[in-house]
């Protein structure tokens, strides 16, 4: 046989064997995504990975390594979808593609809190040529990260640089409005023992805190002015410190305290009530 007919009987062979080969990995991408658009996550995550272990091609490596990355995220293994996001990346085709894949590792940063990789992530994004098209995005997903650290001001600010989110603008903007000065509870508690509390709503605690520091105070001061200079430091040392320095602590505590159930009622409301597009 000459070796021209050994090169057609070779190619002959192979080429159907390639075909078949490439129908059955595209079998299997089409196999591994019906599992993940079922919700069936767990079973995606390791069709998806047989689909890499075969695809010598690298022919699906960047949506592979994607909807792995967005099963974990939905499986709330926030640093595994981080992993292969950042896999996803690497192997991304195109502008478009790199940008999702980065802006899925700031969705997935926010999720697991951590804030400042997210912020850090977009403002990089914002600074990058290539993306100047994408600025209301960056925007919107910079807003969410600041809801998640609870500065609602700062959210607002980002949410109303958007047209279509005024909205989630004027909602951050009432979050932040309703919540309570950590600092002001604090400082006017410095003045007028109990008012941190009687500001943040606790009023019994506060015209108690009120009442206690008063006469604590009244006895140390009676005392010295007696010269019973022994019984006013005892009574300013174990008492009237004692309730002052109360007062200071409760002030913070219940204005954080409030805070905590202000933010989570927002949190709430933006996990079942909001329909626009979330972390």
């Amino acid at each position: 046989m000459s070796g021209y007919l050994k090169h057609i009987l070779i190619i002959s062979v192979l080429i159907p064997i390639k075909l078949f080969s490439q129908d059955i990995i595209q079998n299997q991408y089409s196999y591994a995504l019906s599992l993940y658009n079922s919700e069936q996550y767990y079973d995606a995550v390791t069709e998806f990975k047989r689909l890499l272990f075969f695809d010598g091609e690298k022919e699906y490596v960047y949506d592979a390594n994607e909807y792995i990355g967005m099963s974990y995220k939905m499986g709330g293994k926030f640093s595994d979808a981080i992993l292969y996001f950042a896999i996803a990346e690497m192997n991304a085709g195109n502008d478009e593609e790199l940008f999702n894949s980065k802006v899925e590792i700031v969705r997935a940063n926010i999720l697991r809190r951590t804030i400042s990789h997210a912020i850090a992530l977009l403002d990089s994004l914002q600074k990058d040529k290539r993306f100047t098209d994408k600025q209301w995005d960056i925007y919107y997903w910079k807003g969410w990260a600041y809801i998640f650290n609870d500065k609602w001001d700062d959210a607002a600010r980002e949410f109303s640089k958007i047209d279509s989110s005024k909205t989630l603008m004027i909602f951050c903007k009432n979050v932040d409005q309703e919540q309570y000065s950590v600092s002001f509870a604090n400082i006017i508690s410095h003045f007028i023992p109990g008012a941190g509390q009687i500001y943040s709503g606790h009023y019994f605690s506060g015209f108690l805190s009120l009442g206690w520091n008063v006469l604590w105070g009244y006895l140390t001061i009676n005392s010295f002015v007696n010269n019973r200079i022994f019984d006013g430091l005892v009574i300013g040392n174990l008492l009237w410190l004692r309730f002052y320095n109360g007062n200071l602590q409760n002030a913070v505590k219940y204005a954080e305290e409030n805070n905590l159930g202000i933010t989570n009622r927002a949190l709430d409301y933006l996990q079942s009530g909001y329909r626009g597009i979330k972390p």
